[in-house]
C-alpha cells in the first residue's frame, strides 16, 4: 500500500505491514437508515430495546456500580440485557466514571468498532462536567464534545438503581426511535474528529484517513 498521504487508500499509520493494514478500516462511516416500512422499523426498534448488550468501560469510581446489576439482587438479564467482552458484539457503551486524555482514544476506538445502531450511557458526574476532577489537566470535562451521549446518569456515585432506571428509559427511547447518537456522530464526524484531535496529540495506533 502506498505511503502517499493524499491517496484515499492510505491510512495514517501506513508503515504497518500489508496484512496488518487490512485489519483497519479507512472508509468514512455511514448513517443508519431506518427501514422504509414503519411497522418493520418499529419491530426492529422493539427487538433492539429488548436485547441490549453492554460494553462497559470502567474508567473510574462509577464503574463499580455496574457489578451489582449482574447479581441476583437486580438481575439485569431479566430485561434482555447482558454484558459482552468486545465492541463488535455490543450495542450499548457505558462510560463509567471520569475520562482522561490517555483513555479517550481507547474509548473512541472501542465506540467506532461497535455496529450501529449503538448507544452511549455516561455514568456519573465526571463525563458530564469533570466531577471532582474538573480542574485536572488530564481530565475530559465534557465528554459529549468527543462522542455522542444518549443518556446521562448523574451522581457521585449514582446507585445501581439509578443506572437501571436510565437503562429502562433508554429502552423506551429506542422503541420510539429517539436515540440517534450514532447518526449524529456520522453526520457531524468532522466536528467530532476536530475536537478529538485537539486533545489527542499522539494516536499511537492506525488512524482513519479523514
Amino acid at each position: 500500500m502506498s505511503k502517499d498521504r493524499s491517496s484515499k487508500n492510505t491510512m495514517e499509520n501506513s508503515g504497518l505491514s500489508a496484512d496488518e493494514q487490512l485489519l483497519f478500516c479507512n472508509a468514512r462511516p455511514e448513517p443508519y437508515k431506518p427501514y422504509s416500512i414503519k411497522a418493520v422499523e418499529d419491530f426492529a426498534n422493539w427487538a433492539r430495546a429488548n436485547s441490549l448488550w453492554i460494553l462497559a468501560f470502567g474508567t473510574g469510581c462509577c464503574s463499580i456500580e455496574l457489578r451489582p446489576l449482574m447479581t441476583a439482587r437486580f438481575d439485569i438479564s431479566r430485561f434482555g440485557i447482558a454484558g459482552r467482552p468486545t465492541p463488535r458484539q455490543s450495542s450499548v457503551f457505558i462510560i463509567g466514571g471520569y475520562v482522561s486524555v490517555k483513555t479517550l482514544k481507547r474509548i473512541i476506538r472501542s465506540y467506532e468498532q461497535m455496529q450501529g445502531p449503538k448507544f452511549i450511557i455516561a455514568l456519573g458526574s465526571c463525563p458530564a462536567n469533570g466531577g471532582m476532577y474538573f480542574d485536572s489537566y488530564n481530565t475530559i470535562n465534557q465528554f459529549d464534545l468527543y462522542l455522542p451521549v444518549d443518556m446521562y446518569v448523574t451522581g457521585c456515585m449514582p446507585r445501581p438503581e439509578a443506572l437501571l432506571a436510565a437503562i429502562m428509559e433508554l429502552k423506551e427511547d429506542i422503541k420510539v426511535g429517539n436515540c440517534d447518537g450514532a447518526n449524529r456522530y456520522v453526520e457531524n464526524l468532522d466536528w467530532y474528529k476536530a475536537n478529538q484531535k485537539k486533545v489527542i496529540k499522539n494516536w499511537d495506533m492506525p488512524d482513519y484517513n479523514w
